[in-house]
């Protein structure tokens, strides 16, 4: 595969709204095992929460996912597969990208918290801004001379 093709797969795999539109695949292979995705994410998404017994499976499902998407865009980065099998594994990146959205849209949220992780993050934000602004050096930065 040429450079300009990795390159054009792998912006492919990161480009934001890459799931928008998408549908979930019916069917990925997982290390060798064949999953109906589709099935599963629309079983599980029937339900307004996860109960207790599948709670495992779908964070087992999830990890899976995770880990072939790990390793399929490996594949593309490191060149070990034709640009064909890359444009086939950039689609089913996708597809798993997609089920993965939906598997943690399940996750319930957990308001206060998330609000105050964005509190510190928007101060953290706040706190750089104007340190830079002021021409303020940060801690690291004398030290280093």
């Amino acid at each position: 595969m040429k450079a300009y093709q990795q390159k054009q797969l792998l912006e492919r795999i990161g480009r934001d709204g890459a799931t928008v539109g998408r549908q979930l695949p019916e069917a990925i292979e997982i290390q060798g095992e064949t999953i109906d995705l589709r099935a599963f994410v629309f079983e599980i998404k029937r339900r307004e929460t996860i109960p207790p017994g599948e709670r495992d499976r779908v964070e087992t499902a999830k990890r899976n996912l995770r880990r072939e998407r790990v390793e399929r865009v490996d594949l593309i980065e490191n060149n070990e597969v034709s640009y064909e099998e890359g444009q086939d594994h950039v689609e089913a990146i996708v597809g798993i990208d997609r089920a993965l959205n939906a598997l943690d849209q399940l996750d319930p949220v957990d308001l206060e918290a998330e609000s105050k992780r964005q509190e510190a993050a928007d101060k953290k934000r706040w706190t750089n801004f104007l340190k830079k602004a002021l021409g303020h050096e940060d801690d690291n930065s004398r030290n280093r001379r």
